[in-house]
């Protein structure tokens, strides 16, 4: 069996709220991790009507913003399923990489399988904080996004904005991927 060449994609969701399936993904933003210029962004129409407003407040969007300049979630699905594929070189793997990935997975997960019935990440992602944490050797605690900052010192910042945080996401990894070396 031959190893497959990783691309490692950081990909941010914004939501609704916190329960898959029942709550929509709004936007979504992935860029190659290290390439974050090449990048994808979409915003989706809700599947529900279903909200929580803080999950909303943090985002800035509404519900009737996304059904208006949304699309729908087959089409969104399918446009981010070929950008992986026009990314991945002939024996190319992709990798889900992000910032709580479980959260954000889940939703793209669900919103592959019901949409397209494949997901190109597979059954898997690679987190961020876990990452941190086994390089570290630190608490759970410790592996928050401000306290990654603090070790590593990115150039950006998230901001709740898929792809920017997509962007930041990636920028993380580079940086805790590679103290992992040097441990």
């Amino acid at each position: 069996m031959s190893k497959k060449n990783e691309v490692f994609i950081s990909v941010d969701i914004e939501t609704s709220g916190p329960i898959v399936g029942e709550h929509s993904m709004l936007t979504l933003g992935a860029c190659l991790a290290y390439h974050p210029e090449v990048s994808f962004s979409v915003m989706l129409k809700p599947i529900s009507n279903e909200s929580v407003a803080d999950a909303l407040e943090v985002t800035g969007l509404t519900m009737a913003e996304a059904e208006k300049k949304g699309l729908p979630p087959i089409e969104a699905m399918s446009q981010f399923a070929t950008w992986i594929s026009n990314n991945l070189p002939k024996d190319g793997s992709a990798v889900f990489v992000g910032l709580n990935a479980p959260f954000d997975w889940g939703f793209v997960n669900y919103y592959f399988l019901k949409y397209l019935e494949n997901n190109p990440f597979g059954f898997t992602a690679l987190d961020i904080k876990a990452l941190f944490m086994g390089v570290m050797g630190c608490s759970w605690y410790e592996t928050r996004s401000s306290a990654i900052d603090k070790i590593v010192c990115p150039s950006q910042k998230g901001d709740h904005d898929a792809l920017h945080d997509a962007k930041y996401q990636a920028e993380l990894f580079r940086l805790v991927y590679e103290l992992s070396k040097k441990k």
